[in-house]
């Protein structure tokens, strides 16, 4: 196995859109963005969900809408969320099980046939998702 697998990063898939967590695809940050803005963002994303986390345990419902707000415009920025930054068509698949998208079969090589609930952790495969 590689680096990733030593790491214990989640498989991302071939065209580099997603990783697969529990089976399922989740998107990746804009790989556009400059290691200094992706910083800020994520140092900006990091506490906007402590913050979420302190109003729940307080109970304090509008830190917590506010908080949310703050979580869902980072994603947005990194490109998590919102339109996608890929300009070739493709749909959003985040939240879809690998197994049933275009990267059934990639995803099937994975950790000798890659389970739904962890298969393929910590591996990157190279290739074209199937058609």
């Amino acid at each position: 196995m590689g680096s990733d697998a030593r790491r214990g990063e989640p498989p991302v898939t071939p065209d580099g859109r997603y990783l697969v967590v529990r089976g399922r695809l989740w998107r990746r940050s804009d790989p556009r963005l400059e290691g200094a803005e992706r910083e800020r963002l994520v140092a900006e994303l990091m506490a906007a969900r402590r913050a979420k986390g302190a109003a729940l345990r307080s109970g304090d419902d509008d830190a917590r809408a506010a908080a949310r707000s703050r979580v869902q415009a980072a994603k947005e920025a990194l490109g998590e969320r919102g339109p996608v930054w890929w300009d070739d068509g493709a749909p959003d698949l985040t939240r879809h099980l690998a197994r049933t998208t275009p990267y059934a079969d990639w995803f099937s090589a994975l950790d000798d046939g890659g389970d739904d609930d962890e298969g393929g952790r910590g591996r990157r495969v190279t290739g074209a998702p199937a058609s």
